[in-house]
């Protein structure tokens, strides 16, 4: 499919998605390694894969939607507040900071390039920016209101595909185009037995310009 892609600041290709205690609340914490739900939102490769070695005890189930679909229902609703969408955002680096750089990144929610309409988006780390970093650009009303409006469409019946993983199951998304969320899960007391997911992110050889 193309070539791997590290996933942290570790340089880690192969990720390890289970609850390991981190206190997400603290830096360099990150979802994927909580038993936290994950609001919806994109990973940093163009494809993410998942492979299912365990499931939870209860919840954790995973569930996708179109950020293509979700970007032409706020300009059907919304269509003052579709310019918000291609201002930057401030967004938690999560403790990962290259040299020389700061503790966030600005970045759209959507971007046009070359043609292509192209998504952006983790909430949490936006709001994480916004509480840790006063240095940050201050989010306008309109970002606000446009990540409410995304809430609020991304939680209405049938805008969402949900999906229960069951071991051995895959899950292969296009980060520019799919977003996808997580419950939070309860896990077996027994460590073998615990929700434990593999994680790639794959650069295609002939992938989308950015």
């Amino acid at each position: 499919l193309g070539t791997l892609r590290s996933s942290n600041g570790k340089g880690h290709l192969l990720g390890h998605v289970c609850d390991q205690g981190v206190d997400i609340t603290k830096t360099g914490g990150r979802f994927y390694q909580t038993n936290k739900k994950l609001d919806f939102h994109t990973d940093s490769a163009d494809f993410v894969g998942l492979l299912c070695l365990q499931k939870a005890k209860a919840g954790g189930e995973s569930f996708i939607a179109s950020s293509m679909k979700l970007y032409n229902e706020i300009f059907r609703r919304r269509p003052d507040l579709v310019e918000a969408l291609f201002m930057p955002y401030a967004t938690d680096r999560r403790g990962e900071v290259p040299e020389g750089l700061h503790p966030w990144f600005d970045m759209p929610i959507f971007t046009w390039y070359e043609k292509y309409l192209s998504c952006v988006y983790i909430r949490q780390y936006i709001e994480a920016a916004q509480n840790n970093f006063p240095a940050a650009k201050r989010l306008t009303t309109e970002q606000i209101a446009v990540m409410d409006l995304i809430d609020e469409i991304l939680a209405e019946p049938g805008f969402v595909l949900p999906m229960a993983f069951e071991p051995g199951d895959m899950q292969l998304l296009h980060n520019h185009q799919i977003l996808h969320s997580r419950n939070d899960f309860e896990n077996w007391p027994e460590r073998e037995r615990q929700r434990h997911l593999l994680r790639l992110w794959m650069a295609p050889k002939e992938g989308r310009p950015l």
